[in-house]
């Protein structure tokens, strides 16, 4: 036979839809891996979780459902509140301050003003405060609107204490969060003023920038250099950012917000294990503004936080 008449008579492949499982959890992926990683500030995690639900919503007989994307949330729920649960054991040993475990994330997050602030480094960081009942109601009720009958599903409880555990979880909330929003045009200006103010070692501007009482963490997770308790107090936390001349900056949207990475010439060299993160990312550095001034500074240098800062991570609701 000649090589003409092999390629005539060989067949293609025939081209194979996705069962209405695969289909289902595909075009659901990004909203159950936001549910995931608003429970537990962690993309790692979160990615666990998602393989977890899929193998539960693979054996799921799909005739019985009557709305995928209620039943893929629910499964998702559950499996979070297990995780999150062993997440906090494992947090009371955690050396140093924790820190959510930041994503790059593209412009269009930020547009979302109510997605952006509850994928926030702050927001995440007042969440931990919740129980992991609340901060699953929490999260279902006021970021992703879900019905209470819903979430009710979701946690095993009735409506009617779902109603009263989003009532307590708000008000806990509403407690802790700035009083004022603040502008993505506002948060911009302020980490470039910030970010050049390192870069020049200006101090009076710094001082000018940051509260008296203002608050760095440092979330080094024993594999790298940081400092071990809040650094407290503006003229402390100078001392401290004096140090990152050596660092270059790099604006970034991580979390929804304008942060800066830092990167350094040379891979890091006080790390006790490899990462698969960049070796040129030092940290990821964000803020928090109330009243014009900085009140926090998050700085995220475990490198097994940072895997995710490589490349942006969808996100929605």
């Amino acid at each position: 036979m000649r090589e003409g008449d092999q390629v005539r008579n060989r067949q293609e492949p025939p081209v194979t839809e996705p069962d209405p499982a695969t289909e289902a959890f595909i075009t659901h992926r990004n909203l159950l891996f936001t549910v995931a990683y608003e429970m537990l500030a962690s993309a790692s995690d979160a990615e666990d979780v998602l393989q977890e639900t899929w193998l539960r919503w693979a054996d799921i007989d799909q005739d019985t459902v009557r709305d995928p994307r209620a039943f893929l949330v629910r499964i998702t729920t559950r499996q979070a509140l297990t995780r999150l649960r062993t997440l906090r054991r494992r947090k009371e040993s955690y050396v140093g301050p924790w820190l959510p475990e930041p994503l790059l994330t593209s412009p269009d997050v930020a547009e979302d003003i109510e997605l952006a602030d509850s994928v926030s480094m702050a927001m995440l960081l007042v969440l931990e405060t919740l129980t992991p009942t609340e901060r699953a109601v929490f999260v279902l009720r006021d970021v992703f609107d879900l019905a209470y009958d819903e979430i009710a599903q979701a946690v095993e409880k009735t409506p009617s204490a779902v109603r009263q555990i989003a009532h307590r979880a708000r008000a806990h909330v509403a407690a802790r969060r700035p009083r004022e929003a603040v502008s993505p045009a506002q948060s911009r200006d302020a980490l470039a003023a910030f970010q050049q103010a390192v870069e020049t070692g200006d101090l009076q501007r710094l001082l000018d920038m940051i509260a008296p009482d203002v608050v760095l963490l440092t979330d080094g997770g024993g594999v790298v250099r940081a400092a071990l308790e809040p650094v407290v107090g503006a003229e402390t936390v100078i001392n401290v950012l004096r140090r990152l001349t050596s660092a270059t900056f790099h604006p970034a949207q991580v979390n929804g917000h304008p942060a800066l990475i830092l990167r350094t010439d040379a891979p890091e060299n006080d790390s006790e294990n490899d990462s698969e993160s960049d070796p040129k990312i030092d940290s990821v550095l964000a803020l928090r503004l109330e009243a014009g001034r900085i009140t926090e500074i998050y700085a995220v240098r475990n490198p097994g936080k940072l895997s995710h800062i490589t490349h942006e991570t969808p996100i929605n609701r």
